[in-house]
């Protein structure tokens, strides 16, 4: 039996997914957090991960997934790649995992069933999505019939930062009460660096432009 109370949320230990975990625990009775380790040079993402999840009260498990990085060449799990820092004209980022989202949803659904809980959380947003083709709505929405269809359930996909900028997202973050943890204490940086990160690498540059926006905005109120 569903549980309709519990949320499982996909955790990186970064900022978007920091932010869900919160939005969750707002929202549900009963929050799981689910960190993966894929082959990421940023691995230090899964052991803040945790940290935050014990800090949060919520139970958390990483799974190593580490065939997902060995499957195409990107630079995040390829230390010889130079790191794009800029999206390319025409095509992907090579910052670009491909499978990503696709895997870690799926597991991550199949986690689900196996605990009674139908409800998942992803951070993904399609308005600072990055060149990123599965952290669109329509690749969500289309999974998420799928998953429904594939397990003969009813999983809910939910994406809080679906339509908001990263602006909006540090708001969130402000407004659940966790901007100053969001901000110190998550990784989002692509060269492993926490906080305010290594600030030249595409997830700070996006990261760093939000938080000024943001605070620039409170201060104007």
């Amino acid at each position: 039996m569903m549980n309709k109370n519990t949320a499982l949320v996909v955790f990186s230990g970064g900022q978007d997914s920091t932010t869900c975990l919160f939005w969750a625990k707002k929202h549900f009775a009963s929050v799981v957090a689910l960190s993966f380790l894929y082959g990421q040079k940023h691995v230090k993402e899964v052991d803040l991960a945790r940290d935050i999840a014990g800090r949060a009260g919520v139970e958390w498990q990483a799974m190593d997934v580490s065939f997902i990085g060995s499957l195409g060449r990107n630079s995040l799990t390829d230390g010889t790649l130079k790191m794009d820092e800029e999206k390319p004209e025409g095509h992907c980022p090579n910052t670009f995992v491909p499978g990503r989202n696709l895997f870690f949803l799926s597991i991550a659904a199949v986690y689900a069933r196996e605990h009674g809980i139908n409800h998942l959380v992803t951070g993904v947003s399609q308005t600072d999505f990055s060149g990123y083709p599965d952290c669109r709505d329509a690749f969500i929405k289309s999974l998420n019939v799928t998953l429904n269809l594939a397990m003969d359930e009813q999983f809910v996909i939910h994406t809080p930062l679906m339509w908001i900028d990263k602006c909006e997202t540090w708001a969130l973050a402000d407004e659940l009460g966790v901007l100053e943890l969001v901000r110190n204490e998550t990784l989002t940086c692509y060269n492993g660096v926490p906080g305010d990160g290594c600030g030249h690498c595409p997830a700070c540059k996006l990261r760093r432009q939000g938080l000024e926006q943001y605070l620039a905005r409170k201060a104007a109120k």
